[in-house]
Formats: C-alpha cells, structure tokens, sequence
C-alpha cells in the first residue's frame, strides 16, 4: 500500500498512520528501532530496498528524507509518502521530501514520527556528512551509520570520518570486510603462531573497505602493511600475510570464492561472496552499542596505511 500526501505536515502523517493502524492493521506494532534514512539528492529506491530487506530482521519504522529536486510539486513546505504492507517489508516507511524552510530543521521535522521508547539509528546511503555526530539527525541517534564506498569521493571521506569519530558511529566500508577479517583472523588461530613480518591487502583502487582492512591489520599486527589498488576489480581481491615459514594468501579474483594458500597445506576454497547493501545494514542494526574495534581501527589503524 502506498499513500501519498502532498503539502501535508508531520501531525496529519501520524494521524494517518494511525487511522491505518486502526483500520487496516496495516502497521504492527513490534517495532523495535527508527531508522532515519538521509538520502540527499539521490533515488531513494535503493536505500528503501535495503532497509526493507533489513526490516525482515529487524521490525522498524523507517523515515526517510530525500531532498526535492527542481520541479518538485512543492518549492516550499512537505511531501510524503507512506508506504506499509508489501510495499515496505517487515517496517514501515515513510518518506519525507522537504523544501524551503521545513528542509532546515530536519530533527524537529522528524521528532513527531519517531517510536517511542525505541532506539534511533540514522543512516546516511550515499555522501556523509563531515561529522555526522554533530548534525541534527546524528544527535539524535544512538548509532550513525555513513558509506564511504558510495560517496562522491571516498578516500577523502574516510579520512574525514576518521578525524571527526565519535563512540556510535560506523561506516559500511568495515561492514563489508566482516568476512575477510574473521577468515583471516581464524587463520592467524592456527600453528605454528609466527609474526607477520608485512601484510599486502590488493583490491578496487577506491574501495574503501580495502583501506580497512590494511588499517585493522596494521592496527592488529603492528607490521608495515601495503595497499595495491588496482582499477575495476571486485573490491577487495586478496589478503597476503608474509611469515618465515612462508605466505599465507587469501585471493578472490573472481569476487565469489576464494582460495587460502598456507604452507604445507592443500588449498582450500571458500565461498566469499561480495557482501549486498542489506546484508550489510542488517548486521549493523544488530548492534546498538559503540563498535570499539571500528573507532581504534579507524582512528589508529588508519593513520598507519598510506593515501
């Protein structure tokens, strides 16, 4: 079901979303978060098939704000839509479009919408703000979700993050390596337990998750690490951990399965898909409490890894 609402305000929303409630069942009521989806400028559709998928796992209201473009039906006020049932997954969503004066004062704007008693997490798909703890939206949340990956300029970005961290926000960039980091991790478990002398993490020239994973594993391992970016390949293609009693290399040239090459072993081949977008956001709204190996890895690790 979609319901649109042009020239309307935040109060007739709610009231509608009740009267849904009331009359449809529509909307259920074991919503566990409100996820606020800033999406800029650009197409919603993507972001909103995300956070329905995610909403399988996680039952939510989603409120989403897309800036108008030019020819918007209004220069100055709100449009909306409401969309419940099939149309938005296990969660509900509403999408907000502000112009003029309303635009500027998107907490107020989104405050009347929220659940009560229940978590907040914004999450910005496409350009993060410079310090996103210390926008509207970012005060308000409890976790801040950014993609530096999908950004106009990602290297940049991620840096920029970097300097302005504070204990809630994440980036999706480390979201995507959750993979690689736990079967390089579980390697690094086995015999014989040497040093790793240099590390070199290869992958799309500017894919952030790339840079990541060379952070947590000069950040983990205190060894000189190398990034070798090549262009157009499938984010991140291989991990090589150089020890005395030989390279550990863990390749995925094709971005679907992987080869572990370790000395006096046969290979073995694991399948290691290219994470989707909701995987991703579903493994974040997981967890509502500060990621602390994220803020030390971006923060320390990061530094270590050259531009």
């Amino acid at each position: 079901m979609i319901i649109d609402m042009p020239g309307t305000t935040t109060r007739a929303i709610a009231k509608r979303l009740l009267t849904e409630r009331d009359e449809g069942g529509a909307v259920a009521l074991g919503r566990v978060l409100t996820l606020i989806v800033d999406t800029g400028d650009h197409d919603p559709e993507h972001a909103i098939a995300a956070a329905n998928d995610a909403s399988r796992e996680h039952p939510c209201r989603v409120i989403l704000i897309q800036s108008q473009h030019d020819g918007s039906p209004s220069s100055e006020g709100l449009d909306a839509q409401i969309r419940l049932g099939g149309d938005a997954g296990a969660s509900e969503v509403i999408i907000l479009r502000p112009a003029g004066e309303v635009a500027e004062h998107l907490d107020t704007l989104v405050m009347p919408l929220l659940l009560p008693d229940a978590p907040i997490v914004a999450w910005w798909p496409y350009e993060p703000p410079a310090v996103p703890s210390e926008t509207p939206l970012g005060r308000m949340a409890q976790r801040r979700i950014t993609d530096s990956v999908r950004s106009s300029d990602p290297h940049a970005w991620l840096r920029r993050l970097a300097e302005s961290y504070q204990e809630g926000d994440t980036d999706l960039a480390w979201t995507r390596a959750t993979l690689w980091r736990g079967l390089v991790a579980a390697t690094l478990e086995q015999p014989p337990y040497e040093p790793v002398r240099r590390a070199v993490v290869s992958g799309e020239a500017t894919h952030t998750s790339v840079d990541m994973v060379a952070a947590w594993l000069a950040h983990a391992l205190r060894c000189p690490v190398e990034v070798e970016r090549i262009p157009d390949a499938p984010a991140i293609v291989q991990v090589k951990l150089e020890r005395e009693s030989g390279d550990i290399v863990l390749g995925r040239p094709d971005g679907k399965t992987a080869a572990l090459h370790q000395p006096g072993q046969p290979e073995h081949r694991i399948a290691l898909p290219i994470r989707h977008l909701r995987e991703c956001l579903a493994e974040e709204l997981r967890r509502l409490d500060p990621n602390e190996v994220y803020g030390e890895v971006l923060t320390k690790g990061l530094a270590r890894i050259p531009v």
